[in-house]
């Protein structure tokens, strides 16, 4: 009898899947046969993976209830105000963790953490708490925020929550900390530090860091 209810509910939700599927396809199509081509180019919709690129990849760390260190990558990340930055997430052990200290720390991939950023997004901290030792990693407890600071990250922000609904996270920077390594005259050198971000086309990590203009400066040649 549990065989025959098991194959009874699994059928369903296969026809369930399979419809949403469908539906999904159906409504893609739909979209893209109303669009217009634009001359010279190709049309991808507006279901595409790619929709802003590229997309920063931070850190973002926190404390759990037994103050182990979590760390988890999140692309979807901004500035947000002067002095605040939002993040799109789900619900992770990350979102865990703010929920109970009010606080966490955003640091950037770079260069010559690829291998150790990347893992931090694919492993939750719910099946392997201690993810940050795993690699190698080590942590200093913020003086400003309840939450880690990852010594092997040399940008970091120390951040306060201010809202978390919906899946968007709000935090205010009450702090920036940077290793001297990446200073040049007193400022973050990108260049020195080389973040990494993610581009979705083609699912890869890239290297930014070289100068090719001056903000505010570039375009005055058109105002001559």
């Amino acid at each position: 009898m549990k065989k025959i209810v098991f194959l009874a509910v699994a059928m369903g939700l296969m026809a369930v899947s399979c419809n949403s599927t469908n539906n999904q396809t159906q409504n893609e199509m739909n979209t893209n046969e109303s669009l217009q081509e634009v001359a010279g180019r190709k049309n991808f919709g507006p279901n595409h993976a790619l929709v802003t690129t590229p997309q920063p990849c931070v850190m973002v760390a926190t404390w759990d209830k037994d103050h182990t260190p979590d760390v988890m990558m999140a692309a979807w990340a901004g500035q947000y105000d002067n002095k605040q930055i939002v993040i799109s997430m789900s619900k992770h052990k990350t979102t865990d963790n703010i929920e109970l200290t009010g606080a966490f720390t955003v640091s950037f991939a770079d260069i010559r953490t690829v291998a150790e950023s990347d893992y931090f997004g694919l492993v939750s901290g719910h099946k392997v708490p201690d993810k940050v030792a795993k690699v190698g990693f080590t942590v200093t407890p913020s003086p400003n925020v309840d939450a880690p600071i990852i010594n092997e990250y040399p940008l970091t922000l120390e951040c306060k929550v201010v809202s978390w609904a919906d899946g968007i996270l709000i935090g205010e920077v009450v702090n920036m900390s940077a290793d001297e390594s990446i200073l040049t005259d007193g400022k973050v050198d990108l260049e020195k530090l080389q973040p990494i971000v993610f581009d979705a086309a083609s699912v890869t990590y890239r290297a930014i860091g070289e100068v090719v203009g001056q903000a505010w400066g570039s375009g005055k040649k058109f105002t001559e």
